[in-house]
């Protein structure tokens, strides 16, 4: 596991925290606070000085150092030997929890300056940087403003309430894994739990949601623990919150398994598209109230905002996403992953109406994209991302189609090294790929 450290700058009224830009591998558009990776170069040189915390290891306080350097250009030594550092105070250690393919050990320190200071942040890192008290920054969370991480929400609501904190904090994921999913709020008002599932590796997990103000219904979305040991950890975790409603996204069963079991034991009903009900079969949905939803149904509200189903076919044809009025978020389902790939694979599968859908979702620019598969992420970028690889691998096999290549050939010069397990699942991509080639080439065309 990989170590970090963060640098919580503070002045007597205003901490600091950056915006991550949108296209980065890890957190992208998150709300933080400045750091980076603790390198093998990194200094074991003890620092002495009053001002530097004895309790951690000198190699990550030679990474604060050098990170904040890096990052916003200042130099931490000279701000101590100007007396504009007050302190350097240790005050916390976050471990990214075991679902995250991401994980770090990082290293919190609460830098005190006798007032704020205009930062010369990296760009290529962050989109911006600001001084705010907690507690604003703490109601753009509460808004639906923000993405971030629980640790530094944990900071905010810390500091919100004494500024002058100085002793480590908590920074653990508050679940027992032996008994309960994880849960994660990193938008406000969409908790995000995470059950282990018989989804496509890489990923292990098919997140699930429960969305709703009070008042309004509360929808459990894609409830589908792999097991019934998996399923009471996953109903301890959801009863802690409650919910009116099940809506399942699409028929894949990583989105659906046991959802009938819980609709039954809760005595809910079950929303989602014609076809995925059609897909799945009259038979499992014995005994449950079934509602039929369609492109531009409100279902709920979320931080006062009508909540909109939106019908985002290609990957399966009855595929629903889900979206306030404010677009502060889009719950995509299985659109796009941040953990492996996304399969377009017929029957239910159709490159052309996923070209279509993902152009959809760019339209719309939401502030957040939220897959089934993986973390929340900031902005489009992801969407635009995989757009372009689609519209790649469709060039590429136009070329080969052109070429003479057979769907077998294409495999071999597309996928090199790929594992045979796999092929299978490639070509039918490539068919996919091929059946769009077609149904839009002019008569007479050379495919």
């Amino acid at each position: 596991m990989r170590e970090s450290v963060s640098a919580v700058f503070v002045t007597n009224q205003e901490v600091y925290f950056i915006k991550r830009q949108n296209y980065l591998s890890i957190f992208p558009g998150y709300y933080a606070t400045p750091g980076g990776k603790v390198d093998k170069a990194d200094s074991e040189e003890v620092l002495t000085g009053l001002q530097w915390p004895q309790d951690v290891p000198p190699r990550v306080l030679h990474a604060l150092i050098r990170e904040l350097k890096e990052e916003l250009n200042y130099d931490l030594i000279q701000g101590i030997a100007e007396k504009e550092v007050l302190s350097i105070d240790f005050i916390g250690l976050a471990i990214t929890p075991e679902f995250n393919p991401y994980r770090f050990k990082n290293y919190y320190f609460k830098v005190t300056l006798t007032h704020t200071k205009e930062f010369a942040i990296d760009l290529n890192e962050a989109e911006f940087g600001l001084w705010q008290t907690p507690r604003d920054l703490l109601s753009k969370y509460y808004r639906g403003e923000i993405l971030a991480v629980p640790p530094a929400i944990v900071l905010l609501k810390t500091f919100a309430d004494n500024l002058g904190h100085k002793i480590p904090i908590n920074m653990s994921l508050p679940h027992d894994p032996e008994s309960e999913v994880p849960m994660i709020e990193s938008i406000y008002g969409v908790r995000q739990f995470l059950p282990l599932s018989n989804t496509f590796p890489p990923a292990n997990r098919t997140n699930s949601f429960i969305i709703g103000d009070e008042g309004h219904p509360k929808y459990l979305i894609d409830p589908s623990p792999k097991d019934k040991l998996e399923l009471e950890k996953f109903l301890k975790s959801v009863d802690k919150i409650g919910f009116d409603r099940i809506l399942l996204t699409h028929h894949h069963p990583d989105h659906y398994e046991f959802s009938a079991d819980i609709a039954k034991k809760y005595n809910v009903g079950i929303e989602l598209s014609q076809d995925c009900y059609d897909r799945i079969g009259t038979q499992y949905f014995s005994g449950i109230a079934i509602t039929i939803r369609k492109e531009g149904d409100v279902i709920t509200k979320s931080l006062g905002s009508d909540v909109l189903v939106y019908e985002v076919p290609g990957h399966d044809e009855g595929q629903l996403a889900l979206a306030p009025k404010s677009l502060n978020w889009f719950l995509a389902g299985d659109l796009i992953q941040t953990i492996g790939t996304v399969a377009i694979l017929a029957p239910e599968g159709n490159m052309k109406k996923y070209f279509s859908s993902l152009e959809k979702v760019i339209a719309l620019n939401p502030q957040t994209i939220i897959p089934s598969h993986g973390i929340i992420v900031g902005g489009i970028n992801k969407i635009e991302e995989t757009l372009k690889h689609r519209i790649l691998r469709e060039n590429q096999v136009k070329a080969l189609l052109i070429e003479g290549k057979n769907i077998d050939e294409m495999v071999d010069h597309i996928y090199v090294g790929l594992e045979s397990r796999l092929i299978p699942y490639a070509k039918k991509t490539i068919e996919a790929h091929l059946e769009k080639i077609y149904s839009e080439s002019p008569q007479g065309s050379t495919y």
